[in-house]
């Protein structure tokens, strides 16, 4: 599955691909606009994987981050494109996208996306 058109993610070879561990990462700078109303919403991705083979570079996912603020997405379709573009990049063993979005119209909204390895 090839990443989103436009969208790049570097990566880097595990370290210790023979053992399980978690990475998590934290991106609380999630900025994009609805689709809907151009409003601009604010929010946290949070990134949490067992890596295979792959890990990806902070630099490039922070861009990659970014490259969503003058787009529109609603929060369900941006939680799983990003799970999306991931796991087409990395090939993790596990992950999940949780996205964690801040105040819009009085409701707080969390979407949870998650990919597990078939085999």
């Amino acid at each position: 599955m090839p990443l989103t058109p436009g969208k790049q993610l570097d990566t880097f070879p595990n370290p210790h691909p023979g053992r399980d561990y978690e990475i998590e990462h934290l991106c609380p700078e999630y900025t994009a606009v609805c689709p809907i109303t151009g409003q601009p919403d604010f929010g946290t991705i949070r990134i949490r994987y067992v890596p295979d083979q792959r890990c990806v570079e902070l630099k490039s996912l922070k861009t990659y981050i970014w490259s969503f603020r003058d787009e529109g997405h609603f929060f369900e379709d941006v939680t799983n494109l990003i799970l999306n573009d991931l796991v087409a990049a990395l090939d993790p063993r596990s992950m999940t996208v949780t996205g964690e979005f801040n105040v819009r119209g009085g409701i707080t909204s969390t979407v949870t996306a998650t990919h597990v390895k078939a085999g």
